[in-house]
């Protein structure tokens, strides 16, 4: 009997294992959903709807950064030069833009060539690094000094840049550096910067080597604006021209600017007068508006009186929209912040807010006034 027990027990065992590999084996023969099919079925459920995008950056423009024998023999020290203490007063103002740019109006080509002062400037490689300390991003180079010191004070001053990895625009080491525009993205904007200058106080540019400079032609600068329109969301021009000391833009100026913007540039800086000129709003043949400032002044030289000593920030609010089916950027706010380059018999020179300037003693002026006439067009 418990043989018996045992034999049935037994059957009951493998017929239980037979049937558990014919289920296995059903299991493995079955075709498993392809990721064709996977692919498919997601493609079918889910729909995409392009999405709209919207970016803001803020630009900043200041004025000639101009180092004149005062400037420097104050910042003179025993191992070189420190321009630090002249900026500290609005380094928290310079730093409020999210890109700023400045015109480095004498060639910083260092000692080696020799300092020197007007009316043949070459400046101390350490201010270049003062204006980045204090919170400048970029500068534009062209103006009529550019040639004061040579092709050598050129390329001595973009070594230094490229050695600090600042980004320049408006004199070029080689026809290869030239034919680099300089496309700079802020916050997802591309912004185009040019830069030129009317002339170079008379000094020819060496013979076959037009690179080494970009000047103020028209023709050329329209060429350049349409090239830079299909490559940037602004176009932005740094203009050395007009009148020295004239708190007026003149006809040139007013011409260009409208030829210009009409043309598809978006903002100018202007620099040269040594003087503030105001800002004005032109309107471009699509109906939006491009931003003129005919001259920032100075920001720091050894200049003084009549207004050369006053100088001030842009800052230029962008906005980019990006939808389904079209994308454009547009000038959202601007804001001007004076400022006022103080000296006591041409020692400790420091760049003060015009405001705390005046509290301090060193001008009659403030951020109203110069304000009401910046923006007076």
């Amino acid at each position: 009997m418990k043989y018996k027990k045992t034999i049935i027990t037994l059957l009951i065992f493998l017929l239980l294992i037979g049937i558990a590999f014919l289920l296995v084996f059903q299991k493995l023969n079955q075709t498993p959903p392809t990721l064709t099919n996977v692919a498919q079925h997601y493609t079918n459920d889910v729909s995409y709807t392009p999405k709209h995008f919207t970016t803001e950056a803020t630009i900043g423009g200041i004025g000639d950064i101009l180092i004149h024998d005062w400037v420097y023999n104050d910042a003179k020290t025993n191992g070189g030069y420190d321009f630090n203490p002249m900026f500290a007063p609005v380094k928290d103002l310079l730093q409020k833009p999210d890109f700023l740019i400045a015109n480095q109006e004498s060639v910083p080509g260092g000692e080696e060539i020799g300092i020197s002062s007007y009316p043949s400037f070459n400046s101390p490689y350490e201010i270049v690094d003062a204006i980045m300390n204090a919170g400048v991003d970029m500068v534009t180079t062209a103006n009529n000094h550019m040639l004061d010191r040579g092709e050598k004070a050129i390329v001595s001053a973009i070594d230094y840049y490229e050695k600090k990895n600042l980004p320049y625009t408006g004199s070029f080491k080689s026809p290869e550096d030239k034919e680099i525009m300089r496309i700079m993205t802020v916050n997802g904007i591309r912004i185009a910067v040019l830069a030129y200058s009317y002339g170079t106080n008379g000094i020819p540019i060496p013979e076959g080597k037009d690179y080494l400079v970009s000047m103020l032609e028209p023709d050329k600068v329209l060429k350049d604006i349409e090239e830079a329109k299909g490559k940037s969301d602004i176009v932005l021009l740094a203009l050395h021209w007009g009148d020295e000391y004239i708190r007026e833009p003149n006809q040139n100026q007013k011409d260009l600017a409208h030829q210009f913007i009409e043309a598809g540039a978006d903002i100018i800086f202007g620099h040269h007068p040594h003087v503030l000129q105001p800002i004005e709003w032109i309107e471009k043949p699509d109906g939006q508006k491009g931003l003129v400032i005919y001259s920032l002044g100075n920001f720091l030289s050894g200049q003084i009186r009549d207004y050369k000593d006053i100088g001030g920030m842009i800052e230029v609010t962008l906005e980019k929209n990006v939808g389904p089916e079209q994308k454009n950027t547009t000038i959202k706010e601007v804001n001007f912040y004076p400022t006022f380059s103080s000296s006591q018999q041409f020692r400790n020179y420091r760049v003060y807010p015009i405001d705390e300037a005046k509290e301090k003693g060193f001008t009659n002026h403030n951020s109203k006034v110069i304000n009401d006439f910046m923006f007076s067009k």
